[in-house]
């Protein structure tokens, strides 16, 4: 699993974003977990349930703070969600078959087993709808743990668990479109449908500009949520219509760049200021031009979205979704003992194994500087669900006894997880010097 320069470069930059963005998701975790085992825990509590109404009359919809958050806010983690798989699987690690065959196979193992481990504590009634809860990879806590516990892994490491996250993101985007929707209202569905078709029209015109394709998202994401599908899914449908092509090529851009560079010479005045040179000033508008033209509308959106999900769209879910009230007897013990054991013996089995396998099946290959038990360190890695496990568990249940056991399952697993990941990865770094 070898990364060229530019797509090293490129997965760099994604990395510290993730990493910074998990740091500051843990520390609004734990200040959830402050107020909600505060003095202000109901001032905490009625604070997102607040409601909020766009529109007016008849026409208007009215959610509570904490929907706008799970549903809507969470609707633009999920586009850009949708954009990293896009990427990756237009030019990145699922590019190729080769490239793609480990992440894949270690993602799937790592969603069937947790899923089925879950399943063992609870196989019946409403307790069954949780089986999703421990399949999913925070991508952000993930990378930031890896960042902290072995910031001198190879970049291959952190290539394979980037990817082995987005793999498994699309599975969970999956699951919750197939198995945690409310009952389908198909009119809704059909006005979605053409939102869509207008949307990938926009895209078989090869409009490059974002805002129409942002404006149609807006109307796409209301039509899917009023139509019993989980709104966040409409993030997804977005990024898949977003535009990868660029309105110049890279050979166009490289001959008009060069001469607008030469026109930027030949025009300084001499006193190595832009400001009393208009033709200079003029070269340096052209160029910006020239290179938002080649920059794909696809690379645009998702720099501008990974900042603002890793810094305010995830931390103010983790606000919203973490305060969980810890003391007293656990009121379903067998979903907190489906969800631990999902996330903290599945996730790293599931991973190791179905690596494992692949690679003696000659499916895929392990990367050259990349050995075993530094796999299996990330596989631990793969146990902090986070983010996309306190969303499904709110999907799954809507009885609160149900939510804070399976909350607190997820807070414990993904701790625990994080524990062993560091124990095995200080102990692989140990071993390597």
């Amino acid at each position: 699993m070898r990364v060229e320069a530019p797509a090293r470069n490129l997965f760099q930059r994604f990395f510290r974003t993730e990493t910074l963005g998990g740091l500051i998701l843990l520390a609004c975790a734990l200040l959830a977990l402050l107020l909600a085992n505060s003095p202000l825990a109901p001032v905490y509590h009625r604070f997102w349930e607040i409601p909020l109404s766009i529109g007016s009359g008849t026409h208007s919809l009215s959610l509570t703070l904490h929907q706008w958050i799970n549903d809507g806010l969470m609707a633009l983690f999920f586009l850009l969600v949708g954009l990293e798989i896009k990427r990756e699987l237009l030019a990145g690690e699922l590019a190729s078959a080769r490239k793609a065959a480990l992440p894949i196979a270690a993602a799937i193992g790592g969603m069937i087993v947790p899923a089925f481990l879950y399943l063992c504590f609870n196989l019946r009634g409403t307790e069954a709808r949780g089986w999703g809860i421990p399949m999913a990879t925070d991508i952000a806590f993930a990378l930031g743990a890896l960042a902290l516990i072995a910031p001198q892994v190879p970049t291959s490491v952190k290539v394979f668990l980037a990817a082995l996250a987005i793999v498994d993101d699309m599975g969970a985007v999956l699951v919750i479109a197939i198995f945690y929707s409310r009952a389908i209202a198909w009119g809704a569905i059909g006005a979605a449908g053409l939102v869509l078709l207008v949307l990938l029209a926009l895209n078989f015109m090869r409009v490059t500009q974002l805002w129409p394709y942002l404006t149609a998202g807006v109307v796409l994401w209301f039509f899917v949520h009023e139509s019993g599908v989980h709104a966040t899914v409409a993030g997804v449908l977005l990024a898949l219509t977003i535009p990868t092509h660029t309105r110049i090529n890279a050979a166009e851009f490289s001959r008009e760049a060069r001469s607008l560079l030469d026109r930027f010479d030949r025009t300084e005045t001499g006193d190595l200021l832009v400001l009393t040179s208009k033709g200079q000033q003029e070269a340096l508008y052209e160029l910006d031009r020239a290179s938002a033209g080649v920059t794909a509308p696809i690379v645009t959106m998702e720099h501008a979205l990974q900042r603002f999900s890793a810094f305010v769209v995830m931390p103010i879910f983790a606000l919203a979704n973490a305060g969980v009230h810890i003391g007293g007897p656990i009121s379903n013990v067998k979903i907190a003992l489906g969800v631990l054991a999902g996330l903290v013996i599945g996730k790293p089995l599931g991973i190791t194994a179905a690596s494992y396998l692949a690679v003696k099946l000659r499916i895929a290959e392990l990367p050259g500087d990349m050995r075993w038990i530094t796999l299996h360190g990330v596989a631990w890695l793969g146990g902090i669900g986070f983010t996309m496990s306190l969303f499904v568990t709110m999907l799954a249940f809507k009885d609160s006894a149900l939510v804070d056991s399976a909350k607190l399952a997820v807070l414990a697993g993904s701790l625990l997880a994080a524990l062993i990941a560091a124990a095995v990865l200080i102990t692989a770094g140990r071993r390597d010097h």
